[in-house]
This record gives structure tokens, C-alpha cells and sequence, in this order.
């Protein structure tokens, strides 16, 4: 059955925090063993894991090691992504740095730019050179020009929905210089035939919602986010998030379907 109705229930058991951050940094501390206090007794949490909760009550666990991974453990696309780079380079949710310090190894100029003040400072532990705490509205206003803007490890769903993506695609514009493109990885959730996911699906239509734009919270040991909206859609959903906002679907890879890889460049 599908229970609806968790979202900005409150658990004294939890405190607001910087969960991504807190999380990166204990993940660096198991892989490199420093940069973290040992719990009680000397130890380090291990295996670190990212809790994802979702507004029905579904929780998943994400390992928190790839987001350190170097390019040969990364999935193919994103091996691929970095072919598509060109020119000045803002890697939107920069996380552990994973990505940026890719770029930085080819001698591309990255910027990587996030809102975690916890995820900024392991890039920095980790050798990211050009670091931004910021959200893409905040960084737009400071004048900053980008070729090539990332959004990779399924970032694409910043957009968040139909009430989010102008916003932000737009201050991707204000940021962008001549002939700018949007290099994204995101994910189509429809391919399932799991009776929770489907049930979320049609629970989220009947609301308005698209049918993949999830309601979340993150938690890490006594951590939690606020809630917030993340977005997983199709290519056909993503070509009318885009439409009228002066970007332009132009490539699209989707060999590892159901992940795709998408180009985006501005219209003419």
C-alpha cells in the first residue's frame, strides 16, 4: 500500500544539517584515514552510507564511495560526458570533486560549484583548484561566464519540475557565453514494473506532478535535510521542461538506457 503524507513530519531524533557534507567527509576519512574524528572507540563509520527517504515512506541506502571513484570506476557515460566538454567548465553539484578533478587532469578549466559547505571543503582536501559554495542563482549574479555546463551523477534533476527548471535554466543562461551548452546525465523511471515505483508514479500525476519528480529528504547517522524536490524524467517530459526557456535539446546518448546522456544548447 501506498502511504503518502511524511513530508515536514518532524523527528526530534534528527538534526538539520549539512548531511552531504558531513557524509563526504567521513567518506574521504575511511579512504585516506584523515580528516575526521573516530566515533567512540577509535573508530570510523564504515561502510558510509546516505540515507534517502522519500515521501511515501520508501528508504533507500546509497554508498558513499563512488562519489570519490576515479573515471575507470565510473559508469560509461559519464566517461563519455567528459568527451563532450569544451571550453570553460562549471560542474553544477561539484560533490567530492570526482568529476572536476578529471577535467583538472586534462588541463580543462573547471569551476566546481555546490551547496554543501561540507562538499566544498573535501574538493579542496582533494586538489579542486576553483571552488564555488553557492547555488546556480547566487553564482549567477557575479558575473562568471561558462562554456560548458555539467550536470552529471543524475544532476539533472536540479530542475525539480515544471515549477523549478525555467529558473534554473535560465540562470544557466545569465552565465553563459557564446555558443554555451548543458552536458546532463539523467535518468528515464518509467522502463519499471515494481508496483511501489509505479504507484508513486500515478500518485504524483493525480497531484499534478510529472510522474518521476520525487519528494525527499537526505539523512547521514543524525542528520537530515529539509525536504525537497528531485527529478528523474523521460527524454519527451525533458523536451517540455526545456521548451521556451531558450535552450535546445541537440544530442541525445541513451545506450545505457535507462541513463541517458543529453546535449543542450542554446536556441538561435
Amino acid at each position: 500500500m501506498l502511504k503518502i503524507g511524511l513530508t515536514g513530519a518532524a523527528d526530534p531524533a534528527l538534526v538539520s544539517g549539512d548531511v552531504f557534507g558531513s557524509m563526504l567527509r567521513d567518506a574521504l576519512a575511511v579512504a585516506t584515514g584523515v580528516g575526521r574524528r573516530p566515533l567512540a572507540g577509535g573508530r570510523l563509520p564504515r561502510p558510509v552510507i546516505e540515507i534517502v527517504e522519500r515521501d511515501d515512506g520508501l528508504i533507500n541506502g546509497v554508498l558513499a564511495g563512488p562519489y570519490l571513484a576515479d573515471p575507470e570506476h565510473w559508469p560509461a557515460h559519464d566517461r563519455r560526458a567528459l568527451e563532450r566538454v569544451r571550453g570553460r567548465v562549471l560542474d553544477i553539484g561539484v560533490g567530492a570533486g570526482r568529476v572536476a578533478l578529471a577535467l583538472q587532469d586534462r588541463g580543462v578549466p573547471v569551476t566546481g560549484l555546490d551547496i554543501s559547505a561540507g562538499a566544498i571543503e573535501v574538493c579542496r582536501a582533494r586538489g579542486v583548484r576553483d571552488l564555488v559554495h553557492a547555488s546556480v542563482e547566487e553564482h549567477a549574479t557575479t558575473g562568471h561566464r561558462y562554456d560548458t555546463f555539467l550536470l552529471l551523477g543524475n544532476n539533472l534533476g536540479l530542475l525539480e519540475g515544471h515549477e523549478r527548471a525555467p529558473a534554473f535554466l535560465a540562470a544557466l543562461a545569465g552565465m553563459a557565453a557564446p555558443g554555451a551548452q548543458i552536458v546532463a546525465q539523467g535518468t528515464d523511471p518509467y522502463g519499471t514494473t515494481d508496483p511501489v515505483q509505479v504507484a508513486y508514479h500515478e500518485h504524483n500525476r493525480r497531484r499534478g506532478r510529472l510522474g518521476g519528480q520525487l519528494r525527499l529528504r537526505l539523512r547521514y547517522r543524525e542528520l537530515a535535510t529539509d525536504w525537497f524536490d528531485y527529478l528523474v524524467c523521460s527524454l519527451d517530459e525533458l523536451a517540455e521542461l526545456i521548451a521556451g526557456t531558450g535552450w535546445r535539446l541537440t544530442d541525445v546518448d541513451n545506450a545505457d538506457a535507462p541513463y541517458y546522456l543529453v546535449t543542450l544548447t542554446q536556441a538561435a
